[in-house]
């Protein structure tokens, strides 16, 4: 769903085309569709908004974005049959970040302004109902997929017997682990990131620049070689505990140490405006020793010993000496944190732990190894790794994929619907597109049917 969804949103997703190709042309309209107009501003907006968003050119962007927009006033204009409404808390919510965007990337509110040659509170009203008409956009294709039939074992057996194998789902490989994890000593490790920085608080305060500090000191590998310094951006941009320390400081003033999940943090605001600053900080993220990482492979070593030599089952040692929680409950099986699945793919399983199970066989346990876990951007952690089963790359097939196979057909006749729909209005809506745009490659033919002779 989330493909079709994408199909009819405004330009907001598009590229952007280069800037100049209708330069000199005063505003006009390119479309009409049923009872409403499409102007030549409408898309040269869109190209802009792309453009400070920092997507690439591309040279048929302007008939993508007319053909997007004109396949979402056809679902407005059934939105509007079938009484629909939008969420104003969930709109709200998107504009807030469509906008945060845009005023980052620009450099602020008067950049915006500059950029569009608009002030913002009239740009909010245009981006607003852009995002009213998305919202409502999106609901009328979850209306007319909701209209199919229910998907059957039969659907999806004809499916499999009717597809050519080479166009059926690849189902990648999978894997399926158990891990038991062990934490260096955190609160050691952040007193000593704490200690630094209250240290290179007070060089700051005898004198020495922030910046050079920032240089020298900081774990932030970017923004140390400018000094520290973050850029102009929204206080959205930035954790909130990050941000709230930013937002109390006046310019100039140098925080106590802030902590955030990726470490602890000086901060020196360069500039405020509104709701956006420009900040210097150091990161120090809390460190660990080679004695850190000998004394817990040690004793993973030794679990690993006791369940390879005694009655100790993984499951048994897991619920007693992991010490992460997600995995610990379910006897140390790994579970994606946002599927909730517990087979995963290569590319889902994090560097460190696919060095040492790429080698294992089903049931073995590996070597202790150093990664992360799914917490913030990831805290250190050292672990023992059991691969419980691999299920190989092959065809989906009715018997062993029938979900797979489920959401590929349903897929399939939701977007069969919803192209149904579309040329059924195109062929029975008013439309009139203006000529200039008669070289464009559209996605559907009947358009350009409706390009004025």
């Amino acid at each position: 769903m989330k493909k079709i969804l994408a199909a009819a949103v405004i330009a907001l997703a598009s590229l952007t085309l280069n800037a100049q190709k209708y330069s000199g042309l005063i505003d006009k309209t390119v479309a009409v569709i049923g009872g409403e107009f499409i102007s030549l501003s409408e898309i040269e907006q869109e190209v802009n908004t792309m453009r400070a968003r920092g997507y690439a050119s591309d040279q048929n962007m302007r008939c993508e974005i007319l053909e997007n927009i004109l396949q979402t006033k056809l679902f407005l204009m059934q939105a509007r049959v079938d009484s629909l409404t939008f969420n104003k808390e969930v709109v709200n919510a998107q504009l807030g970040q469509h906008i945060d965007e845009i005023r980052t990337a620009l450099g602020g509110d008067d950049k915006v302004e500059e950029y569009f040659g608009k002030p913002l509170y009239k740009l909010r009203q245009e981006w607003t109902k852009q995002f009213e008409e998305m919202s409502l956009t999106q609901q009328e294709q979850q209306e007319i997929a909701k209209k199919i039939p229910e998907i059957t074992p039969h659907d999806i057996k004809e499916y499999v017997d009717t597809a050519d194998v080479n166009n059926l789902p690849v189902i990648p490989t999978k894997y399926q682990m158990s891990q038991i994890c062990v934490y260096p000593d955190v609160e050691s490790a952040k007193m000593a990131a704490k200690e630094k920085l209250l240290e290179l608080r007070e060089r700051i305060i005898s004198g020495e620049k922030f910046s050079t500090l920032a240089r020298l000191y900081s774990d932030d590998i970017e923004s140390a070689k400018r000094g520290g310094e973050l850029g102009m951006a929204s206080k959205t941009s930035f954790w909130p505990q990050f941000s709230d320390a930013a937002m109390s400081l006046k310019v100039g003033m140098v925080s106590n140490t802030v902590e955030t999940p990726d470490g602890f943090h000086l901060i020196q605001v360069i500039d405020k405006k509104g709701d956006m600053f420009n900040a210097r900080h150091i990161l120090i993220k809390p460190s660990y020793t080679s004695a850190d990482r000998e004394k817990a492979f040690a004793r993973l070593d030794s679990l690993k010993a006791l369940i390879d030599t005694t009655s100790l089952t993984f499951e048994a040692a897991a619920r007693l000496y992991s010490e992460d929680k997600p995995s610990r409950t379910n006897g140390g099986q790994m579970a994606d944190p946002a599927t909730g699945s517990a087979y995963f793919v290569k590319d889902e399983i994090k560097p460190a732990d696919w060095t040492v199970i790429r080698n294992l066989e089903p049931g073995q346990i590996s070597d202790p190894v150093e990664s992360t876990d799914n917490e913030g951007r990831g805290n250190l952690i050292y672990k023992i790794i059991r691969l419980d089963k691999i299920v190989p790359s092959h065809p989906a097939s009715f018997e062993t994929d029938y979900n797979d196979l489920y959401s590929t057909v349903e897929h399939i006749k939701q977007i069969e619907a919803i192209n149904k729909f579309i040329d059924k209005k195109i062929s029975e809506t008013h439309i009139v597109i203006d000529p200039m745009f008669k070289d464009c490659d559209f996605s559907r033919a009947g358009w350009s049917e409706k390009i004025r002779k």
